[in-house]
């Protein structure tokens, strides 16, 4: 049972003339946003090219140290290596330095790790390849390094000087060498960042971009995927990178991202953070998954069509893979977990493919409700992958077992580890002894927060199209939850292959609305004609053949005398 939370404090009231606006109100104040310029900056984000680097959280003596030792390899045309990491941030982030890098005419080769033969980040395996490869005087790490301390010394006594640019959580010992570095924004948005500054310290050296003019738009398309691809929040500088983003992608000539585009079978136009998440990221993911990411760097880059089509069509056929393999995956991970479960969830198997351990780990705490970690187990090493619930700091529990481990890496949400196989038990038992004493009971059932309670008299066609100053949503900026107590269902008609969703007629006041209920099977018997229901849901356009419907979306039903809990 889902607990459904309406902040009382929030309610709204006023007459009908004037709900939008009291609504508008309160969903600004639900995200903390009240005063008159914080509400111009949400609804009508700045260029992030006006973004300076105290805004971002980048240390300004910082970023000047990292610039000015590229603009000195850039003088001196040393041989420069952009070391990337395998997943859609890291790509993106990739592609943007490199390509900035290459147009103002730096000697730069792009490099990314193989997630199991090299593993992530900065590696000896890796710099040893690099070294043979190019023979680098310089290596800029994007989307990593931050953790690489005894790497960079590794690279160091090799003759290469390394820069890091990351966001990732700042571990106890830095490396010694330039940083730049913060945790809001992505991997992609610090590359950005960085190409930006480098960029206006060189600008007439990019007279030769490839993209010309709108060398700014497609570095900041990149970012923005980067972005929504690595769910950082969407809100203060991200909110403006992806903002400014969406409408570059929307009128994007890069070959790489039409490609992908096409492949995926939608519209540039209509491109937002939805078709970012669930066509475009999954893609870019795949590679560094199951195969080598530097191809999804290729198709990004690339200026040939049929060079780009021919690495989408690769990108999606291996996309189509890993989604069998996280279903396989997942489906034998669920045979591990014991009928009494700890509040960590903590499992392993030497058949699982350690490119989608993290996927099957984020589906489990969707099914659960707890914080889950999955390994692949290896035969000295094991990769670790964990996902969290709100409340429960995984980056911060997993390094209180640093001498467990290998490495770690990670985010409060989300996090990476190795550790010995011989240690797997002790690494378990202290993390499942952690997570019973500090999880609460109450934390494990999962709460469905509610913006606002609507009245059945309320224009819900004009509430959604005053969602639109809203946008785009995301992480840190969720689409807005209402509300309705008491409508009836006049229609159901179950959709899709196996017919496990639900349309809804429902009616609310005077009204009729369609409401689509995903795995709607899994509300029975309480769906059928004629009963009244509490409907939780958001509130879309469907467009189909050209015309545009109001639709509801379904996030929980419950019969009408179900209580529910207010703050």
């Amino acid at each position: 049972m889902k607990k459904w939370r309406i902040e009382q404090s929030l309610s709204l009231k006023g007459s009908k003339n004037n709900r939008i606006e009291n609504i508008k109100e309160t969903l600004l104040g639900i995200r903390g946003i009240s005063d008159s310029s914080e509400i111009e900056l949400f609804l009508h984000p700045p260029s992030p090219y006006e973004l300076t680097a105290e805004e971002v959280g980048i240390k300004k003596t910082d970023l000047a140290r990292g610039i000015k030792r590229i603009l000195e390899a850039h003088k001196k045309k040393e041989s420069i290596v952009v070391y990337a990491d395998y997943d859609a941030d890291g790509v993106t982030a990739g592609a943007i330095m490199w390509e900035m890098l290459h147009s103002l005419g730096c000697n730069v080769m792009p490099y990314i790790p193989h997630r199991i033969e090299e593993g992530y980040g900065l590696s000896e395996k890796g710099i040893d390849k690099v070294q043979e490869e190019f023979h680098p005087s310089l290596i800029i790490t994007v989307d990593h390094g931050i953790t690489a301390h005894e790497k960079v010394v590794y690279a160091k006594n090799h003759g290469i000087d390394v820069i890091v640019t990351d966001h990732h959580v700042l571990p106890d010992i830095l490396p010694d060498c330039p940083i730049v570095h913060t945790t809001k924004l992505c991997g992609a948005g610090v590359s950005w960042f960085v190409a930006k500054e480098v960029a206006h310290a060189l600008e007439d050296s990019l007279l030769k971009h490839p993209l010309g003019a709108r060398w700014k738009e497609e570095i900041l398309a990149l970012a923005c995927i980067g972005t929504i691809a690595d769910m950082v929040p969407i809100i203060g500088p991200n909110r403006s990178i992806v903002w400014w983003g969406l409408a570059s992608l929307r009128s994007t000539t890069r070959v790489g991202l039409l490609a992908i585009i096409e492949e995926a079978g939608f519209q540039k136009e209509i491109i937002g953070t939805y078709e970012i998440s669930h066509y475009i990221a999954p893609r870019l993911n795949a590679m560094g998954r199951l195969d080598h990411a530097i191809d999804a760097l290729r198709l990004l880059c690339t200026r040939k069509l049929d060079r780009a089509r021919a690495l989408a069509s690769s990108l999606g056929e291996t996309n189509k893979e890993r989604q069998g393999l996280t279903v396989d995956t997942l489906s034998q991970a669920k045979t591990l977990i014991p009928d009494e479960v700890h509040k960590l969830i903590f499992l392993g198997h030497r058949d699982f493919n350690p490119g989608v351990i993290g996927l099957v780990a984020g589906k489990i705490v969707e099914e659960y409700y707890r914080p889950c970690i999955v390994l692949s187990i290896g035969d000295f090493l094991s990769k670790g992958s964990a996902r969290s619930i709100t409340g429960f700091n995984m980056i911060e529990a997993i390094r209180t077992c640093t001498d467990l481990l290998v490495d770690v890496g990670g985010h409060p949400m989300a996090a990476g580890f190795t550790v010995e196989t011989k240690n797997i038990d002790a690494l378990k038992k202290r993390l499942e002894d952690l997570a019973d004493t500090v999880i609460l009971d109450e934390q494990l059932v999962r709460e469905i927060r509610i913006d606002a309670a609507l009245l059945k008299d309320d224009d819900l066609l004009r509430i959604c199209q005053m969602l639109g100053e809203f946008k785009p949503f995301g992480f840190g900026n969720v689409e807005p939850v209402f509300a309705l107590f008491g409508v009836k269902i006049m229609e159901v008609k179950k959709i899709g292959k196996e017919g496990k969703h639900v349309k809804l007629k429902i009616q609310v006041g005077d009204d009729m609305h369609e409401a689509l209920v995903f795995n709607g099977t899994a509300y029975a018997p309480w769906i059928a004609v004629g009963n009244t229901v509490n409907l939780c849901f958001t509130l879309d356009m469907n467009t189909w053949n050209g015309r545009s419907t109001l639709q509801l979306k379904a996030r929980d039903i419950k019969l009408h005398e179900d209580e529910f809990q207010s703050a």
